[in-house]
Order: C-alpha cells, then sequence, then structure tokens
C-alpha cells in the first residue's frame, strides 16, 4: 500500500525528447528519478534535499503524453520506495534516501 500517489502526464514538448531519440522519443530515466525524488519531497514536506539513489530499475520505454502513477511509501529506514506504471504495465521502481536531517 502507498503513503501517496501521484499522476504525472509527460509534456510532449519535454526538452529531454530533443536528444532521447530522434525519430523515437522516451523519457530518460533521469528524468521519471527526478519526478520520483520531487514527489518523495512532497511526500515528506522537505524540499530541495540531495538524495542519493539506493536502487533503480527501469521496465519499460515512457513516451511522450503518457501519463504515469508514481507510487511511494516511507519506510522504517527513512528511506523512500517508489514505484511507477504506465498504461497497465510497470515502469520503474527503486528507493530514495534523504540526507540525514
Amino acid at each position: 500500500m502507498a503513503d501517496a500517489e501521484f499522476t504525472w502526464t509527460v509534456p510532449a514538448d519535454h526538452p529531454a525528447f530533443a536528444g532521447h531519440f530522434p525519430g523515437r522519443p522516451i523519457v530518460p530515466g533521469v528524468v521519471l528519478l527526478d519526478r520520483a525524488m520531487l514527489f518523495a519531497e512532497t511526500l515528506l514536506g522537505r524540499p530541495g534535499l540531495a538524495w542519493q539513489v539506493g536502487n533503480a530499475k527501469f521496465f519499460s520505454p515512457v513516451g511522450p503524453g503518457e501519463t504515469l502513477l508514481f507510487a511511494l511509501q516511507a519506510k522504517a529506514s527513512g528511506s523512500i520506495g517508489f514505484t511507477v506504471r504506465g498504461a497497465g504495465r510497470d515502469v520503474a521502481a527503486g528507493s530514495l534516501t534523504p540526507p540525514a536531517a
């Protein structure tokens, strides 16, 4: 069960598409990680954190205009687990660790 869920529709004009990849634009994994970090900051109520990526796996490419569901769960260790789903498929999963308070 998620502590919080967030949706994000990938803008068709996202600047990452200019070079990733010509003719078949896909969202770079770093963009998905950035979005997960922003949502984790919202969950914790602490903006601007210097996150560490504990792990991240990318399962399926994401294209322009896709709507994604980010499910975040706070762990007892202080890390945030996340999963990303889109169009009924797993897109990515991982964990983020915020800096010590």
